[in-house]
């Protein structure tokens, strides 16, 4: 047998000579025990958590986490910890989850399945009456505490604007917007508002209001069809008394990331117009059938910032207003968990305004600068 001596070593066997123990022995046991410690410090990984009433999740970096799964959404993870307080974490920085109570979770091509929750790597499993279902983690779309409730599957952010001023000019501005969202494992209703009310010295300057709404039924993780889509459009100022826009068509998820999601979609539509006021022997209002198109990118740029981007154009006849865009692009900075701060940029452009009863032609291009402070549900 064969012995190797270190430095450390031959310190040991000098110290155990000047104390009167075999030295031997000590250097073996003292290079046995440092044998030991090092392979310790190599395969050593802290023990699972224990079944208790918590909820546990795992990082990829071996960190656990003890607290209350919220939700996943839009794989983003809604974990809340004593003593972290309410963390967002993404979907893909998580190992593993150990759920305590019961979970509802969304799988794609399939209705929710309800059971107790753990996730290890790419697997998951729900555990319901002693039976194990096993699912693909690429397939889950949404996780959520307790049994499926209509409240699980939507989600709303509301935004307001103000600026009052008096003095040698009196002056309110006031905008509003509210964007909404229900979204279930093969289905996704989204539904905006936008607003802006203004008067100077008691006279209106502004009293822009578009709803915008689409219901999608995905065939798959990211093809849809979006067989209604609708938008009520009002401005006085452009010449339009109000515009309504119904359309059907199709989409596709170019990408969709916890970090980034980006889809497209465009289909046939129908758009009527009632003009405020007109020319003589002009039509007061106009209909067409028309093409639609939309794009809407919305990117994580770090954990507090987002930006968002969103377009949609609808092509119509001269009379209508020819090809007309609304483009929106937004920067939300998270202030709290449950509150933004937003600026946004918006383009609203006709190709074809329709005269007033003056003759004046209203202008192609309207742009506006926002601010205000969103609320999240």
């Amino acid at each position: 047998m064969t012995t190797s001596f270190t430095v450390k070593t031959v310190s040991t066997l000098l110290l155990g000579m000047s104390i009167g123990v075999n030295p031997y022995v000590m250097a073996q046991d003292s290079q046995t025990a440092a044998t030991d410690t090092d392979e310790d410090m190599v395969a050593w990984t802290p023990p699972p958590p224990p079944p208790d009433e918590f909820d546990w999740i795992q990082l990829n970096s071996g960190e656990w986490l003890k607290g209350e799964f919220k939700v996943l959404y839009d794989d983003s993870v809604e974990f809340d910890s004593e003593e972290l307080d309410l963390l967002r974490i993404d979907w893909a920085d998580i190992k593993q989850v150990r759920g305590a109570t019961t979970f509802a979770v969304n799988i794609e091509g399939r209705d929710d399945v309800v059971g107790k929750l753990e996730v290890n790597g790419d697997r998951v499993m729900i555990v319901a009456a002693g039976d194990t279902q096993e699912f693909n983690r690429a397939d889950v779309i949404s996780i959520a505490q307790g049994v499926p409730k209509e409240s699980n599957y939507w989600s709303a952010k509301f935004t307001l604007g103000l600026n009052i001023s008096q003095g040698n000019s009196d002056r309110q501005d006031l905008n509003l917007a509210l964007n909404a969202k229900r979204r279930t494992a093969d289905s996704r209703f989204l539904t905006d508002y936008l607003g802006f009310y203004s008067k100077s010295d008691h006279v209106k300057t502004d009293d822009n209001h578009r709803l915008r709404s689409t219901y999608d039924i995905f065939r798959t993780r990211r093809f849809f069809w979006r067989p209604l889509l609708g938008e009520f459009f009002r401005d006085p100022f452009q010449n339009i008394s109000y515009q309504l826009t119904v359309g059907a068509g199709a989409g596709y998820q170019l990408i969709d990331t916890s970090k980034t999601e980006w889809s497209i979609a465009a289909g046939p539509a129908f758009k009527y117009t009632k003009f405020e006021t007109v020319e003589a022997d002009e039509n007061d209002s106009e209909s067409t059938p028309a093409l639609w198109a939309s794009t809407n990118y919305d990117r994580e740029l770090n954990s507090k910032m987002d930006l968002i981007l969103g377009y949609n154009t609808v092509i119509g006849n001269r009379d209508s207003g020819g090809y007309t865009h609304h483009a929106i692009a937004t920067l939300e900075t998270e202030l709290l968990s449950w509150l933004d701060f937003d600026t946004s940029f918006i383009w609203d452009h006709v190709q074809n305004p329709t005269r007033d009863s003056d003759g004046s032609v209203p202008d192609k291009d309207d742009y506006r600068f926002v601010i205000g402070l969103g609320v999240d549900f």
